[in-house]
Parts: C-alpha cells; sequence; structure tokens
C-alpha cells in the first residue's frame, strides 16, 4: 500500500491533469497586457478559486515504492536504493549489475 505522500502525490497529479487547459487559458488572459485591466484582474480572481491540487508544482516525482521524494530515477520511478534492490533481485527487466 502506498504511503501517504504518494497518495498526496498521485492526488495533486490527477488536479493538474483535470484543470489544466482550463488554468492556462486563465493564465493566458491574466498575463496579456494588451486585454483590459479589468479583464485581467478577473481571470486572476478566478485563477485564486483553484484549489491546492491544481497548480503544476505540487507534483512532485516520488519513489511508488518507499515514496522517497530524493534520488529518483525517471524512466522505473523508482529511489536509487529501491531501484539497486531490484536490480540485484532481477525484479527490472533489461537491468543487470555492470562488471567489466
Amino acid at each position: 500500500m502506498p504511503n501517504a505522500r504518494v497518495l498526496r502525490d498521485i492526488k495533486a497529479r490527477h488536479g493538474v491533469n483535470a484543470s489544466e487547459v482550463l488554468r492556462r487559458a486563465y493564465l493566458y488572459v491574466a498575463r496579456n497586457q494588451t486585454l483590459p485591466a479589468q479583464v485581467r484582474f478577473q481571470a486572476q480572481l478566478q485563477l485564486n478559486t483553484f484549489g491546492r491540487y491544481t497548480r503544476p508544482t505540487t507534483v512532485k516525482n516520488r519513489c511508488v515504492e518507499s515514496g522517497r521524494g530524493r534520488g529518483i530515477i525517471n524512466e522505473f520511478g523508482l529511489s536509487r536504493f529501491q531501484f539497486r534492490m531490484k536490480a540485484l533481485a532481477k525484479e527490472l527487466p533489461g537491468v543487470h549489475k555492470a562488471s567489466w
């Protein structure tokens, strides 16, 4: 069972995906200097109504096994330690210990 940090990250990823198009449209309107200030202000107010987990900066790569947030190998979604353990146990296809 994933820990709370992994579940929070999954929730954030779903929230960002669900509101990405609308959020980008409001951002475009809010930053467009050619539009009237009132329209831009309304777009900014709409952006402020979005929830916490709709911001792309809340998404963080985490290890799917341990929930660790640092030292993640993106191709496998594992931390470096979990990657090493699974590679030594031959649970990752195409990965084996280097020897030269």
